[in-house]
């Protein structure tokens, strides 16, 4: 920590307050320093500086100013790297806030939200920009006509109110009503009018090309900017300082846009928050859902969350009333739609058909892909292999739950069936579905390939898109695209059918959240299919008694979320509470849970977690729940703790994670 004997200071002097690049609990505060006389001009709140900490250089975050300082003696800048005030004031705080909900140091958040300086861009001459036509700015479009309440939310940011939507998207080939990029961008384009900036924030590249010729058609080349981790230095500055400096009100982007500085920023919106992309893998592990909601929530910004799908947190914020529903009415629904049903994945299903059988599909199926074929191309939905899969009722393959904690149930050698969550022993009971007491360990094969279905139809083209190799788009003609979930290529008129194939592996994952992610990936995937009335057809193969496909059929994404809140109502898991889970070696986790000392927190394991690299020694997970009016209590208390081990430099690791996506 900084020398405070070194240097006498004048009472004229002036201060500044450093956020220094330290990543430890107990030096998570900012730490003054005498700004050298000849610097006093151009060091203000948000420049970079270089500051002597603990006898090193240090790069640091001017955060603050002052004239007075409660120390007798300070050292004295080092440096100052930048005159650019690169972190503005709401950032720093939202910086503050993440940092706060998600047991991580200022440091570590910052990095996610000030791109590396490129010294070069900084001082070039910033290049002119067309302003973005009026006219364009006013056209409202089609888009949210006919969702409740969504030319109202329009209207609402055009005159500068802040509402806030949870947007349940149409099928994509619904018509202009259906493009999510087209909403996104009237919704800016409105708020724009009001005289306030947009952050529009998407998943993957894909996303973020259809949402860049959206932005584009509405604000011109020029009035909007793209921030992405892809882009290189150079040009992820230059983007970074647009926004900064004023010249654009419109940044779009992925994960890494979530903090870009945007001046007056008045809406933040959100497409598919489910995808697991969203959820940042570095430490404090930050999910851009709840980054924008601390935004939005700090200044009194308008939201928008959008999606086929919907997840729990999204429900929860519904219920809370901080969102107001956009849906549109159940016949607009089933207009838009395309006929959607189970086929049966049995092994009388495949006796039926000789020729299907050598497919590996139902009969069923394989009229489906047959039809298909003559109209368009058809995708065929696979999941990936390899999948942790738990126990399922023999009947209706319902997944095995602890009776505890609603956790998966999976078999552990050794130690027959535990739940994955909190480690308790799991006892056969009947299957709350069905009733059936026989349960079974699926087997995992390899997947469907493309191979096997072009051996069913030899004269049919067959693409590939998963993993590495990942389809942008797929012409419009006849053929076979088999795609794992999420790598689904888009094609402009639309598939003129889908099969759904191996669904209960997705429903087997020894994840709470398996179903939720299950439909949501379904319903990415119906949306791509032309409606019904243009002979779009969607076939899943699985248990027809399957209550995750059966929420599938009714198309009712509202409701189905509704359900899984329910569930966790019942168990105090995010969202209905707080979680804290602890990853480290046994003892170093338990000591530090022992030493929480909060009353009423639920303890959940400890059960095996993956462990770095580096590590010798095996690791558990343990995780600590409370409900959710007193997660901020528990939080402060895991953040007491980790602060006392980090000064005392107490041996042992503990990887923490506030509300993890992944609930086993």
């Amino acid at each position: 920590m900084p020398d405070q004997t070194t240097l006498d200071i004048p009472t004229t002097r002036t201060y500044a307050q450093v956020a220094v690049d330290v990543s430890l609990a107990h030096l998570d505060r900012p730490f003054d320093y005498v700004v050298p006389a000849d610097l006093v001009d151009q060091v203000r709140p948000g420049v970079r500086v270089r500051v002597r900490f603990a006898g090193r250089l240090r790069d640091g975050f001017v955060v603050g100013t002052s004239d007075t300082t409660e120390h007798d003696r300070v050292q004295p800048l080092e440096r100052l790297v930048s005159a650019e005030p690169v972190l503005t004031e709401e950032v720093t705080g939202l910086v503050r806030a993440v940092a706060d909900h998600y047991l991580g140091t200022f440091a570590d958040v910052v990095r996610l939200a000030v791109p590396t300086r490129h010294g070069r861009t900084e001082q070039a001459q910033p290049r002119s920009r067309t302003p973005v036509d009026p006219e364009r700015l006013t056209t409202a479009g089609p888009v949210f006509e006919p969702y409740r309440g969504g030319p109202e939310f329009l209207a609402a940011l055009g005159r500068g109110a802040s509402p806030r939507a949870a947007w349940q998207v149409l099928p994509r080939h619904a018509g202009p009503v259906a493009d999510w990029a087209a909403g996104f961008a009237a919704a800016a384009a409105a708020t724009h009018a009001s005289g306030r900036g947009s952050l529009l924030i998407v998943p993957d590249q894909r996303d973020l090309a259809r949402l860049t010729v959206a932005c584009a058609e509405r604000f011109g080349d020029d009035g909007f900017v793209v921030l992405t981790a892809e882009l290189g230095p150079a040009a992820r500055y230059r983007a970074f300082l647009a926004a900064l400096r004023g010249q654009v009100r419109v940044v779009i982007g992925t994960r890494a846009a979530a903090f870009a500085p945007v001046a007056d920023l008045g809406l933040v919106a959100l497409w598919d928050d489910g995808d697991d992309v969203h959820a940042e893998p570095r430490a404090p592990y930050p999910h851009v859902r709840e980054v924008l909601a601390l935004r939005a929530g700090r200044i009194g910004a308008a939201a928008l969350f959008a999606g086929h799908g919907r997840t729990a947190e999204v429900a929860e914020l519904v219920r809370r009333d901080w969102l107001r529903d956009l849906v549109a009415d159940r016949e607009a629904v089933r207009r838009a739609a395309p006929l959607l049903r189970i086929a049966a994945d049995s092994e009388r299903a495949l006796d039926r058909d000789p020729a299907a059988r050598a497919a590996r599909l139902p009969r069923d199926v394989f009229e489906v892909i047959r039809t298909g074929l003559a109209a368009g191309p058809v995708l065929v939905q696979v999941p990936r292999a390899g999948y942790l899969a738990g126990l399922v009722c023999r009947t209706c393959r319902e997944p095995l739950r602890c009776g505890a904690c609603q956790g998966s149930a999976v078999v552990d050698p050794g130690h027959g069936v535990r739940c994955r969550q909190c480690g308790r022993d799991v006892p056969r009971h009947p299957c709350p579905e069905c009733g059936d007491d026989g349960w079974r360990a699926p087997v995992v094969g390899a997947v469907r390939t493309g191979e096997e279905l072009g051996k069913a139809f030899p004269q049919t083209v067959v693409h590939q898109s998963s993993g590495d190799r990942v389809l942008d788009e797929v012409p419009d003609t006849p053929s076979l695209v088999v795609a794992t979930p999420g790598a689904e290529p888009y094609c402009r008129t639309g598939y003129a059918a889908a099969v759904l194939l191996d669904t209960t592996l997705l429903l087997q994952r020894a994840d709470l959240r398996a179903a939720e992610e299950a439909l949501r990936r379904w319903w990415n995937a119906t949306a791509l299919v032309v409606g019904g009335a243009a002979g779009g057809s969607v076939i899943a193969v699985g248990p027809a008694e399957s209550a995750a496909l059966q929420a599938f059929l009714r198309l009712d994404p509202v409701t189905a979320a509704e359900r899984e809140l329910g569930q966790r109502d019942e168990t105090g898991f995010p969202p209905a509470g707080r979680m804290v889970a602890l990853e480290g070696a046994a003892a170093v986790v338990e000591e530090v849970a022992d030493q929480v000392g909060l009353d009423r927190v639920t303890r959940w394991g400890p059960v095996e977690a993956a462990a770095p690299k580096h590590s010798e020694e095996a690791w558990v997970r343990l995780s600590l729940v409370v409900e959710r009016s007193r997660g901020n209590a528990l939080v402060r208390a895991v953040r007491d703790v980790m602060a006392t081990r980090t000064a005392r430099k107490d041996d042992g690791t503990v990887r923490i994670r506030v509300d993890p996506q992944v609930i086993g």
